[in-house]
């Protein structure tokens, strides 16, 4: 045997050599299963014609030696069963993950040689109903058949006379491999055309063909893997337009091919129903979850927003397919989850209506899983907040509180613990005697905590959605304890820089108040913030800082302390939340209202009275307010009059104050707060453009 050369070295020692000799294995492998694939074919059809029954026991037997071995399609194996992220393992395993598993496992052992050539043989080809089905396409998915028309026109032309004998469009070419030349096979990888998209999209559509269905899923497959190292990959795509095409096509066709084969049932209540597990859904299943799976992966490499978000929303779809297999389940919540809290607003928006879609499961655990990961998820993007990623934050406070009012009973439990959670933070800060103490209250995490609670609460328990329903919501019982750490964590620290984080917790508070018409005394933490302005210790000094947004801040920066522009935008900002507070219906559209106004009036005047020279601008402000507040009061006073029920008669007591809730703008705090709002909005928006950058003259009119 002669010496080897330093090039044949090299190339052993690279590994290069085994890498040529596994990938020549399957290609003769695969040979070898494409042909017994085609004489099993005749050999049954045979047994079916002299009506044999052991066929079916002989295949069995056969599957289980024949899924060991690996083919060139091989690629789309157990892929999908890799763990991509360990946040949410102990969630999801347990008892129910066990099961799962083996249902998984099963459905990988179950297809015959792993290029899910089984799914052939379940091509439905009643011409006629396909005809009627792309009839009724309009109807059934209009969103879809505008698509058709605007890329594929040609589609909807549907011609029956045009399908060849069988009902294949584009044969079984991308299984007939020669292999003559092993070695120029290796380096030779079809490449994908957009004449192969075509004919598989006519098979797709005309005749929901499963064996056009599985190529697609190959070709799909081969794209989301295509720059990876080590893939062995059924196609080659060398344009960006095929490669485009053939995401888009994948996305689109697949749910709409599934829902005919194996459809699902959406219950009134919104929630679905698994597809029945028939022999033809457990041969797909296997097929399913590996392009679920191909599909989370390809999440990660898009970079197109309107791609993204086809491939969220049409991936949503295939949930009732995949929900039996937990690790899919928790893949795909990890993505979505990745997505909702950093992409733009429209692909946040895609990304939670997938987790919603998930959460629509029958099955509690799921549910479960979903609340809590989108909690944490929630918290650990609020850890800072500023001007730019503030309503990227409320965006995902308000979808994520869609999810905890879905099921009530069961947002109880994790509502309950979290705010304990925030008892527990704020009786530690209490306790603790440092000067660091405070921080484990005052940071933005425990201000949009306190705010998402709010606002689940205040949806959950919102005062028109029980009286239409006339049920209790179970989370009622929280708002007492969550309006007691509120109020506690605003009386922590009532030092002039604490301000803005006391502005913050009342934000929260009103928007509770307003929606349950619970009664919360914050006029006591309100007051004394105007009174300190207009009576400060010293007087405010000049400055040429810009105005401070309290939207975006929890603590007063050492620049802006005493200064007339924090002094001018504290009082505003104050006024402001006290005028929706007195505004509300728990309080403007209580009988008592004189009454509630009279210590706010008479502290604010005494304030005024007081007022030291250099708050001219908030004495204003205050001044104004105060006589919109007094004439509310004798409004109420006029109209009370002509009360003909004692104060004992709660019902008749409650039906006035019904009536009365209606015409609140017509009072004249209503219509002051209606100018303020304009006001604000106004301001909103010219800061906005200032800080997208567009070259216009921010002028107020």
């Amino acid at each position: 045997m002669g010496k080897a050369n330093k090039a044949t070295k090299k190339f052993i020692t690279s590994g290069g050599l085994k890498k040529k000799i596994e990938v020549r294995r399957k290609q003769q492998a695969a040979t070898k299963k494409i042909m017994k694939r085609r004489g099993n074919k005749a050999a049954k059809g045979k047994e079916r014609a002299d009506g044999g029954e052991d066929s079916g026991e002989e295949d069995e037997d056969e599957r289980p030696k024949s899924s060991k071995k690996q083919t060139v399609d091989s690629f789309l194996n157990g892929d999908f069963m890799d763990e991509s992220d360990e946040d949410l393992d102990e969630e999801i395993s347990g008892a129910d993950d066990s099961e799962m598993g083996e249902d998984d496992e099963d459905v990988v052992d179950s297809d015959d040689d792993g290029s899910f050539a089984s799914v052939d043989d379940l091509d439905d080809l009643d011409e006629g109903k396909h005809i009627e089905e792309l009839s009724k396409l309009a109807e059934k998915d209009p969103e879809f058949y505008k698509y058709l028309q605007e890329n594929d026109q040609e589609l909807l032309n549907f011609n029956p006379d045009d399908i060849s004998e069988g009902g294949s469009i584009g044969g079984d070419e991308d299984e007939d491999v020669s292999m003559a030349d092993e070695d120029e096979e290796v380096e030779q990888v079809p490449i994908l055309t957009k004449e192969h998209l075509l004919q598989w999209s006519k098979s797709l559509l005309q005749q929901r063909s499963l064996r056009s269905l599985r190529k697609l899923l190959i070709a799909f497959r081969a794209a989301a893997h295509m720059n990876e190292d080590g893939q062995v990959l059924a196609w080659s795509i060398d344009s960006s337009s095929i490669y485009n095409k053939l995401i888009t096509t994948a996305l689109r066709y697949t749910p709409i091919v599934l829902q005919h084969h194996v459809p699902y049932k959406t219950l009134p209540s919104g929630k679905f129903k698994a597809p029945t597990q028939t022999q033809k859904f457990k041969t797909l299943q296997k097929l399913i979850l590996s392009h679920f799976h191909n599909v989370t992966h390809i999440l990660s490499e898009l970079t197109d927003e309107d791609m993204i978000r086809l491939a969220l929303t049409e991936s949503s779809k295939l949930v009732p397919y995949i929900i039996s297999s937990r690790k899919s389940v928790k893949a795909y919540l990890n993505k979505c989850l990745d997505l909702w809290s950093k992409g733009a607003d429209t692909i946040r928006i895609a990304a939670f209506l997938s987790i919603r879609q998930l959460a629509n499961s029958s099955d509690d655990a799921i549910l479960d899983t979903i609340m809590k990961s989108t909690y944490l998820t929630l918290l650990r993007s609020a850890k800072s907040t500023s001007a730019y990623t503030l309503p990227g934050i409320n965006l995902m406070k308000n979808s994520a509180s869609d999810v905890f009012c879905m099921d009530h009973a069961a947002a109880y439990q994790h509502a309950f613990g979290y705010i304990r959670q925030l008892a527990i933070h704020l009786r530690n800060s209490m306790k603790i005697k440092s000067k660091e103490s405070f921080k484990h209250v005052y940071n933005w995490q425990f201000v949009h905590s306190v705010d998402f609670w709010c606002i689940v609460l205040a949806k959950a328990c919102d005062v028109d959605a029980e009286h239409q329903n006339v049920k209790e919501s179970e989370l009622k019982s929280l708002i007492y304890p969550l309006v007691q750490v509120c109020l506690g964590a605003i009386k922590l620290v009532p030092n002039s820089r604490s301000h803005p984080f006391h502005l913050q917790i009342v934000r929260s508070l009103l928007h509770l108040t307003k929606h349950t018409h619970t009664y919360v005394p914050l006029s006591t933490h309100l007051v004394p913030i105007i009174a300190s302005a207009l009576v400060p210790s010293t007087r405010p000094k000049s400055s040429t800082l810009r105005p401070l947004d309290f939207d975006v801040q929890i603590r007063i920066p050492q620049q802006y302390v005493k200064t007339r522009v924090v002094s001018e935008g504290l009082t505003e900002e104050t006024v402001y939340l006290l005028a929706e507070w007195l505004a509300s219906g728990a309080v403007h559209g209580s009988i008592a209202f004189p009454e509630i106004v009279v210590p706010i009036t008479i502290l604010l005047r005494k304030s005024l009275k007081t007022a030291k020279t250099g708050v001219a601008k908030e004495s204003v402000i205050v001044k104004t307010f105060v006589e919109r507040v007094e004439e509310s009061a004798r409004w109420m006073e006029q109209r009370r009059r002509n009360v003909q029920f004692s104060p004992g008669k709660i019902g008749q007591v409650q039906d006035w104050e019904r009536d009365l809730r209606k015409k609140l703008d017509e009072t004249p705090l209503g219509k002051y707060l209606k100018v303020q709002r304009k006001t604000r909005e106004k301001r909103r928006k010219l800061i906005e453009k200032a800080r997208e950058g567009e070259n216009e003259i921010l002028e107020e009119d």
